[in-house]
């Protein structure tokens, strides 16, 4: 089938859908989509709560306190997970009869405001109460989404990596701090996009190099101070000059970083070791096109946060996990062996054949099902046998396309498009959709989104982050009893808690790593780091290689371009904006001038 344009029902605007996309659904037999491929994403996006945890009381045992990535005010009841996985409950009690007389949507949000979900999502966690949406967490604090990390603390996307505080994407790493999208580094702190690296201090784009500090595009290199080779001695001698468990002094040398950082030019999409690939921050990959913060997968488009191992293979529209799923489409928080499931939220663990389903493990033919496990041909709870569940699941999806579901803006709701964002037991700001597409609390209300305005605070801070000691050579175990006013004091856009608390084995890290103490909550650190991100709007753009320089002036060419002295003519989609201040160049020019 040729390509053919579309107007998204949501944004209004232009898209295509390609010949290849047809078929791609085909073959899972499901119409193409009426929304753009962004606005699927933030639509799916607005189910994932990825990091907060709010207290609340457990729907199973009402006197007991538990954390829960759904906060006291969601309209779902919630069971703590140690209770949710065991039979001394039942969700198939919850069954009913599809209703021809409503849309399935509506069913569907009647019976997922009725089971109780598991109040978090940690697969095998030892040690590691505060911790969400993870596999095998070990010894870890506040850490989300990934998969074998351990004595970890503060971060997001850490797959097999140990002893990390304050990191980002990172994978196979050890003793990293404040790093984002890593892979194999080791002693690496403040650093961006590098791999098979150790003992770096804030480099960007850097690849088999030790001891460098400050440096941007190295391949191979050791003992580099700003893209300056030193003699071990003096790279030492220098370094210690630097005084870097100094509070003050770090912060200078972030800025002077992160101005030396704009120098260099940034190949148009960061990756390695791929073939065909488009989007950003893609390693190890093959026929990605689309798609962002993904890891060795294979023939995916429009997916984004696909990290976990084994690879995730003939997907789209798929966002967060991983680790061993073939032909996804439209899901959001799935993994650990998913094949051919459709439309579903945190559907998990060797499952397949399934559809518009949540929180459902082990299971296989569901459609519109919440809480299951280990179950087969149901339909919102209620069990059939093979031919009736096939015979039902084609005339709901008939009615589907009949009485289509209709939000409160008018949008459309037939077979084969996401759950309606209003259905989300999340309030945008607590999802990756506020991270990944920020809007205001009046935006959110203008689109259909719920919002969840910040609770009171019920800790007196003891310490004001101005007062801290500006080295850690100076700071006294009894830190780790006081409450510590964020610098930020809430006067930002980053979910910020205005308190936080310094633990004995966080202050053991800074110790070891001769760091002084953060100034920030998690929440704001979190956000500083993850600004350093392009976002998933891709645009066409020019190489910025000017013939001798950068077409800014900024950058000094290495060496002769085959374009010569005038401008290099080549195109290419890229994440990078054209209002960033970051230098792009082409694969061809960028190849030319890391060394």
């Amino acid at each position: 089938m040729d390509s053919e344009k579309r107007v998204c029902q949501n944004c209004k605007q232009d898209f295509t859908i390609e010949s290849d996309d047809f078929a791609f659904y085909e073959k899972i037999k499901v119409p193409a989509p009426t929304f753009c491929w962004l606005c699927r994403a933030q639509r799916r996006m607005a189910f994932r709560n990825e990091r907060f945890l709010f207290k609340r009381k457990s729907d199973f045992n009402k006197d007991k306190d538990i954390f829960s990535a759904f906060s006291p005010d969601a309209s779902v009841k919630v069971y703590e997970k140690e209770v949710w996985l065991t039979d001394v409950w039942d969700p198939m009690t919850f069954g009913k009869d599809f209703d021809e007389s409503k849309t399935f949507f509506e069913q569907f949000k009647e019976l997922l405001y009725k089971v109780p979900l598991k109040n978090l999502n940690v697969v095998n966690g030892v040690k590691s109460d505060y911790v969400n949406n993870f596999t095998d967490p070990k010894n870890c604090y506040l850490i989300f989404n990934g998969q074998g990390a351990e004595d970890c603390m503060y971060g997001n996307a850490l797959n097999d990596s140990k002893s990390s505080v304050d990191n980002s994407h990172i994978s196979k790493s050890e003793r990293c701090y404040e790093g984002f999208w890593l892979t194999t580094c080791r002693n690496a702190i403040f650093s961006s996009q590098c791999e098979s690296s150790y003992d770096i201090s804030f480099c960007k784009d850097c690849v088999g190099c030790s001891d460098c500090f400050g440096c941007v595009g190295l391949r191979k290199k050791s003992f580099f101070i700003f893209n300056e080779q030193y003699a071990k001695e003096d790279y030492i001698k220098k370094i210690a000059e630097f005084n870097l468990s100094s509070s003050a002094a770090l912060e200078q040398m972030r800025k002077k970083v992160a101005k030396f950082w704009l120098k260099f030019p940034n190949k148009y999409i960061n990756g390695l070791s791929n073939t065909n690939v488009s989007g950003n921050y893609i390693s190890h990959s093959r026929n990605v096109h689309e798609s962002f913060l993904v890891r060795e997968s294979e023939n995916l488009r429009f997916c984004q946060y696909v990290q976990e191992m084994p690879a995730t293979k003939d997907s789209y529209d798929y966002t967060a996990w991983g680790a061993g799923n073939q032909q996804i489409y439209e899901c959001v928080a799935c993994g650990l062996g998913t094949n051919n499931i459709k439309f579903c939220y945190n559907v998990q663990q060797q499952v397949h054949d399934i559809e518009y389903s949540y929180m459902c493990e082990s299971s296989s033919n569901l459609f519109g099902c919440v809480g299951l496990r280990k179950k087969e041909y149901c339909i919102l709870n209620k069990q059939y046998t093979k031919e009736e569940y096939e015979k039902l699941v084609e005339k709901i999806k008939q009615q589907m396309n009949d009485k289509p579901y209709i939000d409160a803006k008018a949008r459309v709701y037939k077979y084969g498009e996401f759950f309606p964002a209003e259905l989300s037991p999340f309030a945008y700001n607590e999802t990756l959709a506020q991270e990944n597409f920020p809007i205001t609390k009046e935006q959110a209300k203008e689109f259909g989104f719920a919002w969840r305005d910040a609770g009171e605070r019920n800790y007196k801070i003891t310490k004001q982050a101005d007062d801290l000691p500006d080295s850690i050579k100076d700071v006294p175990d009894s830190i780790t009893a006081e409450i510590i006013g964020c610098q930020h004091e809430g006067n930002c856009n980053d979910q910020c808690t205005l308190a936080f608390r310094v633990l004995p084995d966080e202050l053991a890290f800074y110790r070891s790593m001769n760091l002084p103490l953060p100034r920030l909550c998690p929440n704001c650190r979190h956000v500083e780091r993850i600004n350093q991100r392009t976002k998933l709007n891709l645009y066409k753009r020019q190489c910025q290689c000017g013939g001798l320089k950068s077409e800014n002036g900024v950058y000094q060419n290495n060496t002769k371009h085959s374009h010569g002295e005038e401008k290099c003519p080549n195109e290419f989609e890229t994440s990078y904006s054209p209002d960033r201040p970051e230098i792009v160049y082409c694969e061809q020019c960028y190849q030319q001038e890391v060394s």
